[in-house]
């Protein structure tokens, strides 16, 4: 005879037995706890499962659905979407994925913080952005997305901007932060379209060696350049996400939480699923 402790467990696991491909293993829940806010000793618990919340964020951003059109066995979005900006506040999914990323490093025998970057910049369409800009160069009206990779492609910063900033301008802000993240940061290629004066100035200033990786139009055909490969695949890691193949979100800061949300996600199934 079934006691009702006993309905609860198994209630409890059909529950966690209907999941999406994109749900928390037991493992990797297990490395994502420690860095949630702690529930109160005292006052009304949360109703809420964490869990499910961080389930929801992983299926909204791998399937590209909107806040409204979760499916019901998830928290209601409205819950969904006030946990996500509470987590985003405190930089949650940032730690999250950093600390993913160092143990991802550590794990293919490297040291965790990198002593060189990728630099490199993507245009997008931002239908629903407060600010848009328009990048003559790609016939894009959005953002764009100025990265930092290690040599491996792992995403080391972002700084979104409108797509009508130019790739020099964008990435003299990713100069001047990312000593502060990553202090070991001595290195950084980039192409072309990154010679330019002011952020050779700006690299020269914080102490970082910026080497130029020029593209060779004396043959013909497609060729694969050294160091500057790796930061388009992190983009088609990006665009695996239904929701980052668009910027979709109004503000820079919700866009940018949504890519560490993908790319800490893709960390996390290395190091716990490797």
């Amino acid at each position: 005879m079934w006691t009702r402790a006993s309905r609860g467990r198994i209630a409890g696991f059909e529950k966690r037995s209907k999941r999406y491909p994109t749900d928390l293993t037991d493992e990797e829940w297990l490395f994502i706890q420690p860095f949630l806010p702690s529930v109160a000793k005292r006052g009304r618990k949360p109703a809420t499962d964490p869990r499910d919340v961080l389930d929801a964020l992983r299926y909204l951003a791998r399937t590209g659905g909107g806040w409204r059109m979760l499916p019901n066995d998830f928290p209601p979005w409205q819950t969904v979407y006030w946990w996500f900006r509470h987590f985003m506040r405190l930089l949650r999914f940032r730690t999250i994925h950093d600390v993913a990323l160092m143990l991802d490093r550590e794990r293919e025998g490297r040291e965790q913080s990198p002593t060189a970057a990728v630099v490199d910049s993507q245009s997008i369409k931002a239908p629903a952005a407060e600010k848009r800009g328009f990048d003559a160069g790609k016939k894009v009206v959005g953002r764009k997305r100025h990265i930092a990779v290690d040599t491996d492609g792992r995403l080391l910063m972002v700084n979104l901007t409108t797509a009508d900033i130019s790739d020099s301008a964008g990435a003299q802000a990713i100069v001047a932060a990312i000593r502060k993240r990553w202090p070991w940061l001595k290195h950084l290629f980039a192409d072309g379209a990154y010679d330019r004066t002011r952020l050779m100035d700006a690299a020269t200033y914080q102490d970082f060696v910026l080497e130029i990786i020029r593209r060779s139009d004396k043959e013909p055909g497609f060729k694969v350049l050294p160091r500057r490969w790796v930061v388009e695949r992190t983009f088609g890691w990006m665009t695996r996400w239904k929701r980052l193949v668009r910027d979709y979100e109004q503000r820079i800061d919700v866009s940018a939480a949504m890519i560490h949300v993908a790319l800490g996600s893709l960390m996390l199934r290395r190091i716990v699923h490797p």
